[in-house]
């Protein structure tokens, strides 16, 4: 079954003699929640551009439900879009805004009404009919745009930063009701977005593209516990990149302390030393050593909420990260405190520079 799924085959783009996209390729599977992630001018946007046939690419093929639509308007491609900017037509009520889609394939007006109806309460909004965009909130023209851009009831729908104006509470909310939105209708999602939280709390596989290239692709938990390079692993969240070198079947890292890592982890020579602060261990400088394990001395803490971070000087002036639980019970070290970290070994690997 083709219906909704999407692919990209070798597509590029340039303007001029600068290459925005550069030979991306993906398959989609229909229903997927794929995201788009990446730092500004990696080309996830050009890329959702070409998709929905605001911008034409240079070469390749793009295929939405197994037909080529790579010289089709947009128009023609039937697919929903949401916009970080909304869109909301100031003149028209929520109700019209919402049915405008329908409206404009002259459908009839009881469908009109049962389907704007029915895309209102799934995005919260009944009751809302006559309001207009002055009259709402941020969140609530996010929803106006959600519901119009599901009305229609397409197969695949693009969003480019469609959270990016609202504060963190709420986008935490229009994420989760997104998601289920797009469960509950089989829709397939290709969404874009520069927010790496946001990209791992929706999504069932992420691309991160970097410099008009997929640098990684795969579900969240994926690339973020076992990124391919240093650029993935540092843009990905918190990351720790230690100076290392393979030393036969071990890591040499700061101060010739060896370690142990991962599988898979020693394909190069020389590197970074990878591990995310969060599976490292802070405890007292007496506590016993292990094969990965570094002393240090805390330097700085940050207080989160749910965790305590600690910046933690090892040998040779290099810096790690360590987040502790804020739980009953825990032990604080205060700036100044000598301290001993350690990691399990598949919790490490050793990255190309």
């Amino acid at each position: 079954m083709t219906e909704g799924s999407v692919a990209l085959e070798g597509v590029t783009k340039r303007y001029g003699t600068e290459t925005v996209v550069a030979g991306v390729s993906l398959a989609i599977a229909p229903g997927e929640f794929f995201t788009l992630l990446g730092p500004s001018g990696s080309g996830k946007t050009t890329t959702l551009s070409m998709l929905a046939g605001f911008v034409m690419a240079d070469e390749g093929r793009v295929m939405l439900g197994g037909q080529d639509m790579t010289h089709v308007p947009p128009r023609g491609r039937g697919l929903g879009m949401v916009f970080q900017n909304y869109a909301i037509f100031p003149h028209l009520n929520v109700a019209e805004n919402v049915a405008f889609p329908l409206t404009v394939k002259r459908a009839p007006k009881a469908e009109i009404a049962a389907r704007v109806a029915e895309a209102l309460e799934m995005v919260k909004l009944t009751g809302f009919e006559t309001r207009y965009a002055r009259q709402l909130s941020g969140g609530q023209q996010q929803r106006v745009a959600l519901a119009r851009a599901i009305v229609a009831h397409p197969r695949i729908v693009l969003m480019d930063e469609p959270l990016g104006a609202l504060d963190k509470n709420l986008r935490y909310h229009m994420q989760v009701e997104i998601k289920e939105i797009s469960r509950r209708l089989g829709m397939t999602v290709i969404y874009v977005t520069h927010d790496q939280e946001e990209a791992l709390t929706m999504s069932d596989r992420i691309a991160i593209m970097e410099r008009g290239r997929i640098a990684q692709m795969g579900p969240p938990r994926e690339v973020y516990e076992n990124p391919d390079s240093s650029f993935v692993a540092a843009f990905l969240g918190e990351a720790n990149l230690l100076p290392a070198r393979r030393d036969g079947q071990a890591v040499a890292g700061p101060g010739g302390a060896r370690f142990q890592a991962g599988a898979g982890a020693l394909a190069s020579a020389e590197g970074l030393l990878f591990i995310r602060p969060e599976k490292v261990t802070i405890s007292a400088a007496a506590a016993g050593e292990g094969a990965n394990t570094l002393p240090g001395q805390v330097r700085h803490t940050s207080f989160l909420g749910n965790v305590v971070r600690y910046a933690v000087e090892v040998p040779e002036g290099a810096v790690v990260l360590c987040d502790a639980a804020n739980g009953a019970g825990a032990v604080l070290h205060a700036p100044g405190d000598p301290v001993r970290l350690n990691w399990r070994a598949e919790d490490c690997r050793l990255l190309a520079a």
